[in-house]
């Protein structure tokens, strides 16, 4: 199987995604690919309790994508092997009227991880420059100083809300907490092949919805929006790497992959050491033991 550098899937220069590929070869087959992530979750399963351990950074990891593009089956797989007390999933859907009743970043912030522990956003923060974009009516909704029609929603608007969340994850990360953000690309077609088994296999059916086919008229719209979204906020903070995801099992193991090598590489996340007093007394403690 080919050894990947995982630093070629991130965004350090502007992109354009129709230039990116959605398939990579890995030089395996499916079996062997998932034999290694297999391995590569294991390990990041024994590293999370390091993490936890030494209890000074948190693991934020951001999860956008085209409907189809693999999400939750993502999640599933790459974070199988997770102490479930060390990882919380949240998968953000239409706001709540309470979350409406604050900026759009509140209900975000509310949901990082704690020191120690994974956060995993299955849709993120970006939605509100994504799906809004797209949909700018959707703002109105948020009942903004200023913004009282569509109109009013301009290209400053849009620049602003970049600025915020780019001081957001910078806010974060320099908090303590290890940003990923990662965008499943797959392709038009590809997409099409994945809802059409929705509706082919009764027990997919219920992933589907009439709307999927709404917003696959909006295309070429959202991968406007998704690059340019990628563009203004790939930092050295908080990167995205682009995947490319027309075959999920490949797509999974670049996502476990990355999140092992960037983890393993902060050479000052390791267990902490018992206290010396404790240490010299090791042998003592245990003989307690024994003898109870």
């Amino acid at each position: 199987m080919k050894t990947i550098n995982t630093a070629d899937f991130k965004v350090t220069a502007p992109i354009q995604l129709k230039d990116m590929s959605t398939t990579y070869d890995l030089d395996a087959d499916e079996k062997k690919i998932e034999k290694e992530l297999e391995d590569i979750r294991e390990d990041l399963g024994d590293f999370q309790n390091t993490i936890y351990a030494h209890a000074k950074y948190a693991v934020l990891i951001c999860i956008q994508g085209m409907d189809t593009a693999g999400k939750d089956s993502l999640i599933r797989e790459v974070f199988k092997d997770f102490n479930s007390r060390g990882v919380v999933v949240h998968s953000f859907k239409v706001p709540t009227d309470l979350e409406k009743k604050h900026d759009y970043l509140w209900r975000h912030y509310i949901a990082l991880p704690a020191r120690g522990k994974f956060g995993v956003f299955n849709r993120t923060h970006y939605e509100n420059v994504l799906v809004t974009r797209v949909h700018p009516e959707y703002i109105l909704g948020e009942n903004l100083p200023h913004i009282n029609k569509v109109e009013d929603i301009d290209g400053a608007f849009w620049a602003k809300r970049f600025e915020e969340i780019n001081n957001f994850e910078k806010h974060i990360a320099e908090n303590g907490t290890i940003v990923f953000k990662f965008f499943l690309h797959i392709s038009k077609d590809e997409q099409k092949s994945r809802l059409l088994r929705r509706l082919d296999k009764p027990e997919k059916n219920w992933k589907f919805s009439p709307g999927d086919l709404k917003e696959r008229k909006l295309w070429d719209r959202y991968q406007e929006c998704y690059e340019d979204a990628i563009n203004q906020t790939s930092k050295f903070h908080a990167p995205w790497y682009v995947i490319p995801s027309d075959d999920k099992p490949t797509a999974r193991y670049i996502v476990a992959k990355t999140l092992y090598d960037t983890l393993t590489a902060y050479k000052d996340i390791k267990e902490p050491e018992l206290e010396p007093e404790v240490k010299a007394n090791i042998d003592s403690y245990r003989e307690q033991l024994k003898d109870d």
